[in-house]
């Protein structure tokens, strides 16, 4: 969608009127000083006549806050990049067809949430058959076979079982992210992948809360999926990928 305007800002009542909402919690009481405290850091940020809009104690030393203010940066759209997924996406029905229709089956997946991250509701909702949101997993679809290997799976494991599953896709969940600790996991799978010269053996897919595609490439991943996406997103990608680059081709 084109811009009428190539310069933007952020607006909550009027077009471009510059207000902004932020959040954050601050390690001091929930009183008049912590108040004061956050409006103060709201300022430090470039946010004027910054507002607290609501404010709660989490704890006898912690507190949160909700501030609402006016900002005077803009930014020119028509000089923004982004990397997007080189793929269409496809219902469950449609996925199931062209797997019918171009390649040999089954499509096998191993995925897991990786390291010390042991929250599996994100690589349950792709893999399991019940799925998410009235959206089916991989385990539900004709023409691929998942596996999911659940919570803190080593990486060094997760590739022993992708060799003996003789997979052709690696799904990694990462839901803990507190100091980047996702970053470092991944990097770490990517790198084990190299040394092990396989990394051209497997499509490498990661997904997150924090994930997007731009990251993904960045780190080495073929392809990744952040909030919002489904078991047919990842299903399209993985499906339209393996027709491109000639894999499993009737």
């Amino acid at each position: 969608m084109p811009f009428k305007s190539q310069w933007i800002r952020p607006y909550g009542d009027t077009m471009n009127d510059g207000k902004i909402q932020i959040s954050f919690s601050l390690p001091m009481p929930h009183d008049a000083l912590g108040e004061e405290a956050a409006k103060r850091f709201a300022s430090l940020m470039g946010i004027h006549n910054p507002q607290i809009v609501h404010s709660t104690a989490l704890s006898e030393s912690f507190s949160f806050y909700i501030i609402y203010g006016t900002v005077e940066h803009q930014i020119d759209a028509t000089t923004l990049t982004v990397t997007e997924q080189a793929s269409v996406s496809l219902s469950k029905e449609e996925v199931e067809h062209f797997i019918e229709e171009h390649l040999v089956s089954p499509i096998v997946i191993v995925g897991a949430s990786t390291g010390t991250d042991a929250h599996t509701v994100g690589i349950d909702a792709i893999m399991n058959m019940k799925g998410y949101n009235g959206h089916y997993g991989l385990e539900r679809y004709q023409g691929i076979k998942a596996y999911n290997l659940g919570g803190q799976v080593e990486n060094e494991v997760l590739l022993e079982k992708a060799i003996e599953y003789n997979a052709d896709v690696i799904l990694i969940s990462q839901t803990v992210t507190q100091k980047d600790i996702h970053i470092q996991n991944l990097t770490a799978f990517v790198e084990l992948l190299e040394a092990e010269r396989m990394r051209d053996r497997f499509i490498v897919i990661i997904g997150g809360p924090r994930i997007h595609f731009g990251l993904a490439k960045e780190l080495g991943y073929d392809a990744g999926f952040g909030p919002k996406k489904y078991a047919n997103d990842v299903a399209s990608f993985i499906v339209q990928t393996m027709y491109k680059k000639g894999r499993k081709l009737k």
